[in-house]
């Protein structure tokens, strides 16, 4: 068969062999979150005819106005994973508190446990911008059999065992790691099945886009400054050209494809970032890793960072190696 013809489920079983400790589950935790994707497409396409956009009027314990997209994908997600018996916990963007997953026996003897973002950039979606699904999944640090804890979830990025995200726009894309490279999906409408469209996909080493909210400029460090004045300078290949879209997955796959950086630093009005280190940046920085990128917390490796908090915020750069080593250089002039 043609490695572009390969299905999803063709190439999750084709690959189970790469992942050492599998039993199966793995292949079927990633099918769960490929129905639960469909559905949630599903949802996304149809905003605008029906009463599925705007706010429901609570926060989210980020203190975020929470959307009614927001809901549904998180409410989606988290029963596709439950109703499968895949997972013994989870932990969402949208909630105050991890979820234990209890079994017949109390508790299931699963090993995993998935972090996720399920409807990352959802403010956009009264505006028709992309916005996505971001996951991150780990294997359980507590014994078997037990109640999953807060141990379970505040591991290190370098933990992971798979990650990936879905993109809801012109098409809608899966795309994820094991750690064995990272492989595109686009689904096909017509039939509901995704099909290998980009495999092996790999950030440029370079790119000529840096990706940021500039609107913050007089807030950023001096080093986020530097680096954005080095990007604009008439000099080498540059001035590079600035994209940002405000959507986290929407910003980043285009940046795999065509090269280039992410970054939102600190500011004076977020001192600690803004983006989350569980449900976003460390499983970006794993597919970016696993795709020839790199991810920074301006200073080091994101996915060495040891979390505190289930919704502890980092500073965040992303993307093609040679740019996020020039950051660092910008930032590390301030170190303090």
């Amino acid at each position: 068969m043609e490695e572009r013809n390969k299905t999803l489920g063709e190439f999750i079983i084709e690959k189970q062999e790469e992942f050492k400790y599998s039993s199966g589950e793995l292949s079927r935790l990633i099918n769960s979150i490929r129905l639960a994707a469909k559905v949630v497409n599903y949802k996304v396409n149809k905003a605008g005819l029906v009463d599925i956009v705007g706010a429901v009027g609570e926060q989210n314990i980020q203190g975020e106005d929470q959307q009614k997209l927001d809901v549904f994908a998180n409410e989606t997600f988290i029963q596709t994973l439950i109703n499968r018996e895949i997972v013994c916990g989870i932990a969402s963007e949208e909630n105050d508190d991890f979820i234990v997953i209890k079994g017949k026996d109390e508790c299931h003897n699963n090993k995993y446990v998935v972090l996720m973002d399920p409807l990352d950039g959802s403010s956009n979606i009264d505006v028709n911008v992309p916005v996505g699904t971001i996951f991150s999944v780990y294997r359980r640090v507590t014994p078997i059999g037990s109640p999953v804890t807060i141990d379970d979830f505040l591991q290190p990025g370098i933990a992971q065992v798979a990650a990936g995200y879905v993109i809801y726009g012109t098409s809608t894309m899966l795309v994820y790691t094991t750690g064995h490279g990272v492989n595109g999906f686009t689904l096909n409408p017509a039939i509901g099945t995704f099909y290998l469209s980009h495999p092996n996909m790999q950030f440029p080493k370079d790119g000529n886009i840096y990706s940021i909210n500039e609107g913050n400029y007089v807030h950023f460090p001096q080093g986020v400054k530097d680096y954005l004045k080095y990007c604009q300078r008439e000099e080498d290949n540059r001035p590079y050209t600035s994209r940002y879209i405000g959507s986290l997955v929407a910003d980043i796959h285009r940046n795999m494809i065509k090269g280039g950086i992410y970054l939102y630093p600190t500011s004076s009005k977020a001192p600690k970032g803004k983006l989350r280190l569980l449900y976003e940046c460390n499983p970006m920085a794993f597919i970016a890793e696993q795709a020839g990128g790199s991810a920074s917390d301006g200073f080091g490796r994101i996915m060495e960072i040891i979390p505190t908090e289930l919704h502890e915020r980092v500073p965040f750069f992303c993307g093609s190696t040679n740019m996020v080593t020039k950051a660092e250089e910008f930032m590390a002039k301030y170190r303090r």
